[in-house]
Formats: C-alpha cells, sequence, structure tokens
C-alpha cells in the first residue's frame, strides 16, 4: 500500500506511514514505528495495557 500526501501532524513532511490506530498518515518524524503508531497515538497508550497484570504484595 502507498502512502501520499503530507504527515497530518506536522502538516510539512510528506507522509511515509499509517497508524495501525487511527489510520494517521505521518512521516518519520511522527511515527513510532516499534509500535507501529502515530507520535499522538503513542503517546495516549498506557504502558501495561494489554496483558500486563500488576500485583501488590503486603
Amino acid at each position: 500500500m502507498s502512502v501520499e500526501g503530507l504527515c497530518q501532524i506536522c502538516e510539512s513532511r510528506p507522509a511515509e506511514h499509517r497508524c495501525e490506530n487511527c489510520g494517521a498518515l505521518v512521516c518519520d518524524v511522527h511515527f513510532e514505528g516499534g509500535l507501529g503508531l502515530c507520535a499522538d497515538c503513542a503517546a495516549q497508550a498506557q504502558p501495561g495495557d494489554a496483558d500486563d497484570t500488576d500485583i501488590h504484595r503486603f
């Protein structure tokens, strides 16, 4: 799939990626490759969301 247009975050660099969460077209600067997310979605992601369980021992 080709990605064309400007980054939807900075609106100045060519978009090279699509966010796996929101579908935004983003440039290299605003893409978190390890997560597959745009900078906005990566900033909202909570560590330990999915399968991590917090264990509290007293």
